[in-house]
């Protein structure tokens, strides 16, 4: 059973070099609004499987791409399976926490996703483009992501990788999950400028796009963020799913709505506990 005051650790890397973002300030804030409630510290993930058994729960955060550390993140995911351990996220996510196979099965659904194959015998699935965006099956912040004329695909689908048709979008937008409560929503005006983000007030119909994604997914706890695009047809389609440690912007908010998160996420934190007893 939890303690009075139950004992989080933390898995962030406060080191990693993310592109136009700053990952250590968005912890430090974090953390140190969290020890209100909890009794918390802080590990690398390559730390989490080995200390993870003196705490209530693990709560994974900007921890980087797990590409950095596979074997360190495996190991850290079968030891907590085994032994039952309460991790947020929930390991149960289907989305980038277990790979980009999702982008395929929304796509066969019929989701309003980017279209997605990983075959060329399956080209014609997607619209005709004059470039293509290939990423890799387990690619994490656009590493290994190339665009790509429709004649250098054959040398590059292998398996290994997903086809996109290049989409001329005209902005992207994020929209910020607590458990199942749409927090904000942040969009980048300039496409060229991916985390140059300003507030977005999401229509009635923007909402009910990003909710069937978490509907989808079925975590029950913790954070999620739906990134999309504006298509040239006035529509929204899913770009990526994070559910596993997604970067929250906080220092896009102003200090209402950083507040307002926090007190979601406590809130959220209090239930999973709870209900994990």
């Amino acid at each position: 059973m939890p303690s009075a005051r139950p004992r989080l650790l933390y898995v962030t890397d406060l080191a990693y070099p993310a592109r136009g973002r700053r990952y250590c300030d968005e912890d430090i804030h974090l953390t140190s609004r969290l020890r209100e409630d909890f009794d918390l510290a802080l590990c690398h993930p390559r730390e989490a499987a080995a200390l993870m058994g003196a705490f209530d729960a693990v709560v994974v955060r900007n921890s980087g791409p797990v590409l950095e550390y596979p074997a360190a993140y495996e190991d850290f995911r079968a030891r907590a399976l085994a032994r039952g351990a309460r991790v947020y996220n929930p390991l149960t996510g289907k989305a980038d926490m277990a790979g980009k196979q999702y982008l395929l099965d929304l796509t066969a659904a019929g989701f309003p996703v980017i279209p997605t194959v990983d075959r060329l015998d399956d080209l014609h699935r997607l619209p005709t483009a004059d470039r293509y965006v290939v990423k890799p099956r387990l690619g994490a912040d656009s590493i290994g992501l190339r665009t790509v004329p429709a004649d250098g695909l054959p040398g590059l689908v292998d398996g290994g990788v997903l086809v996109q048709p290049h989409i001329d979008f005209v902005y992207e937008v994020s929209f910020y999950f607590v458990d199942d409560d749409l927090l904000y929503a942040l969009y980048a005006p300039d496409p060229e400028r991916r985390w140059d983000l300003r507030p977005y007030r999401p229509t009635r119909e923007d909402v009910e796009f990003a909710r069937r994604f978490v509907d989808w997914n079925a975590l029950g706890h913790g954070i999620q963020r739906v990134d999309a695009c504006r298509a040239p047809g006035g529509g929204l389609l899913l770009v990526e799913l994070e559910d596993l440690n997604p970067y929250l912007s906080l220092d896009a908010l102003d200090d209402p709505g950083r507040d307002a998160f926090v007190t979601a996420m406590k809130t959220s934190l209090h239930r999973f506990l709870a209900a994990a007893g």
